[in-house]
């Protein structure tokens, strides 16, 4: 098979380059690490060892929630108090059930007035004891609709440039020679241009009533050709071997088409959150799809449960996910040839936050979780045959 790969060459430039840096228009891959590539007609991920790859990951993995009070002695009988022993089984446990990628392992930890936080990012060492294809979120800037405590910085000041150089230093530096690292992500559900109650207070990164005029669509794509080229300058400068995954925008809230435009030339795939059956996930996605057939799409969260009383978030009783509308939403995946994978909204462990999960606080498996291994199983197969 005749593979066409492409990822974006970004021109490595100095800590203090410019933001009207010139990025080659050349797409190339790099040889021992993840690419993107289009055959026959579908989008694919193309894996370090040029095979084609469709990424089916887990979402939300943190030990803490095996270190509840009433979780036991769990965490010390069973792993001796070792991420290096608990990441081992880890990764058994989501190869044995069928997942062949850790989407973002950050998980919800509290919600409350105060604090809507997540749990930290793995480390470069503890994505080495994991050892399978993974995904990192790099902390660019905190405009993820749910986060409440900080405020949006201005993306045109020689302030966030150094931040973003920061964290790409602190980071990207040390991942820029791991086969394992499909990419990078940005933002959780950026607020372009809507922000949620508990967020009003910092208001949008960008006045929606503006978008009214051929003006104030301008200024939007400035401002975020300005946010993309300098987040991506950024991990260029410190890795040019790894996909941009960019922002994972939410697309059950509204959102620009001036943003995606604008991120087109710097990103490699377009990530989606989209929390919809199989129909929403299809009419949603699929607008975006047809806007920008070019460029791979990724469903980059998504979980739906059995129904219940309970539909808020976050949930006041333990929820189970449901394995036929998992396996409704692959399949229109499998429809979609930009579509190049599908990412469970977790959670690995059930805590107290999200109250779901394919184990729960004592490390039992739940009983949700060999229905979704046989999804899985199924989509592996189908992918196989392509």
């Amino acid at each position: 098979m005749n593979r066409r790969r492409f990822v974006e060459l970004g021109l490595m430039g100095a800590a203090g380059a410019g933001l009207n840096q010139i990025w080659a228009d050349e797409k190339r891959a790099s040889p021992g690490f993840f690419s993107v590539a289009k055959n026959n007609g579908r989008h694919q991920l193309i894996d370090p060892q040029g095979q084609p790859f469709w990424s089916i990951g887990m979402n939300h993995v943190d030990p803490a929630t095996l270190r509840y009070l009433e979780s036991g002695d769990v965490w010390t009988e069973q792993f001796d108090n070792s991420m290096e022993r608990w990441l081992g089984a880890v990764r058994e446990d989501l190869t044995d059930w069928g997942f062949n990628t850790l989407g973002w392992n950050q998980e919800a930890v509290m919600w409350n007035d105060q604090y809507r936080t997540h749990s930290r990012s793995f480390t470069f060492e503890e994505y080495q004891w994991l050892d399978m294809p993974y995904c990192h979120l790099l902390p660019f800037i905190e405009s993820h609709q749910w986060e409440v405590q900080t405020r949006l910085p201005d993306l045109r000041s020689r302030g966030f440039a150094d931040w973003c150089d920061y964290v790409a230093r602190d980071q990207c530096a040390r991942m820029n020679n791991d086969p394992n690292l499909i990419g990078y992500f940005f933002t959780d559900c950026p607020t372009w241009i809507h922000s949620s109650e508990a967020t009003a207070w910092k208001a949008p990164l960008f006045d929606p009533d503006m978008l009214k005029t051929s003006a104030g669509q301008r200024e939007l794509r400035d401002l975020a050709n300005t946010y993309y080229q300098v987040t991506t300058n950024a991990i260029k400068r410190y890795d040019s071997n790894h996909l941009i995954l960019g922002d994972r925008y939410d697309a059950d809230r509204p959102l620009a088409k001036e943003v995606l435009s604008a991120a087109l030339p710097y990103v490699d795939v377009f990530a989606f959150q989209c929390f919809a059956d199989a129909d929403g996930v299809k009419k949603r996605l699929g607008r975006w799809a047809a806007e920008f057939p070019d460029k791979p799409i990724l469903l980059a969260d998504n979980a739906r449960w059995h129904p219940s009383a309970d539909q808020g978030w976050p949930p006041a009783a333990t929820r189970h996910l449901d394995p036929a509308a998992y396996a409704d939403i692959m399949q229109e995946l499998k429809r979609m040839p930009q579509c190049i994978g599908y990412h469970l909204c977790g959670a690995y462990l059930r805590n107290q936050t999200r109250r779901y999960g394919l184990r729960d606080p004592r490390n039992e498996i739940d009983p949700s979780t060999l229905a979704i291994k046989k999804v899985n199983e199924s989509t592996q197969r189908w992918f196989a045959r392509l």
